[in-house]
């Protein structure tokens, strides 16, 4: 009996085979056959990394797949970052980017972008959760995003040296000028980043908003 099952696979994809041609498997992984995929591990991000994504992983299309249990559709590309070339590879859900994976070409996976609900931290912290159920400040363990999440803030896991919360809302503060803490209470997870390289503690050298927040705008503080 626990073989009967395996052997029904087959005759299903022959049935599709045949009643639509080859449209039908065009968008069929044939890696999904496989026995080991059919319960595959749930996807969580821990310290040491995303589901099977870890320092170790080839940034490669078929090492990706695998590290992902074949969920997602990936699309591959190349960019830069702080003037270094980077290849990434883009997994998809439908036209959703659920998950960004990142490294030198040719190398291993060196950062992991989640912005997949489905998928959590093994702490506990999903996507839309609050700064407030996490955190009560941002002192030491946030600091401003960068790139094109300038405008959020990266928090990390007091738990794990390679992962960290990008938090983002709403707000009409100066660009550079991290928000106060009462602000970031109602802002939530936009992203799960995942890092190869450990990472210390925020030490932010740059300026919280305060009630003196005049003076950013240019007036000199009142005594």
């Amino acid at each position: 009996m626990r073989f009967r099952s395996v052997q029904l696979v087959v005759p299903c994809v022959l049935a599709a085979f045949l009643l639509t041609g080859c449209s039908a498997l065009s968008n069929f992984s044939w890696s999904s056959l496989s026995p080991f995929n059919w319960f595959g591990s749930k996807i969580e991000v821990s310290d040491a990394g995303v589901g099977g994504l870890n320092g170790g992983t080839p940034l490669a299309q078929e090492p990706i797949n695998q590290a992902l249990n074949g969920n997602y559709r990936l699309r591959s590309g190349m960019g830069t970052t702080n003037g270094q070339i980077t290849a990434f590879y883009q997994a998809l859900d439908g036209n959703e980017i659920k998950l960004l994976i990142s490294g030198k070409p040719k190398a291993q996976v060196n950062r992991v972008e989640v912005m997949d609900a489905k998928i959590a931290s093994v702490w506990g912290v999903k996507i839309g959760d609050a700064f407030s159920a996490h955190y009560s400040k941002a002192f030491e363990v946030c600091q401003l995003a960068q790139g094109d999440d300038a405008r959020s803030v990266e928090c990390v896991e007091s738990q794990s040296k390679h992962v960290s919360y990008l938090y983002f809302g709403d707000w009409n503060g100066p660009e550079g000028l991290m928000p106060s803490d009462d602000i970031l209470q109602t802002w939530h997870v936009s992203k799960i980043i995942w890092h190869a390289q450990a990472r210390a503690r925020f030490l932010s050298s740059r300026p919280f908003l305060s009630h003196t927040y005049h003076a950013w705008r240019g007036n000199a503080p009142t005594s």
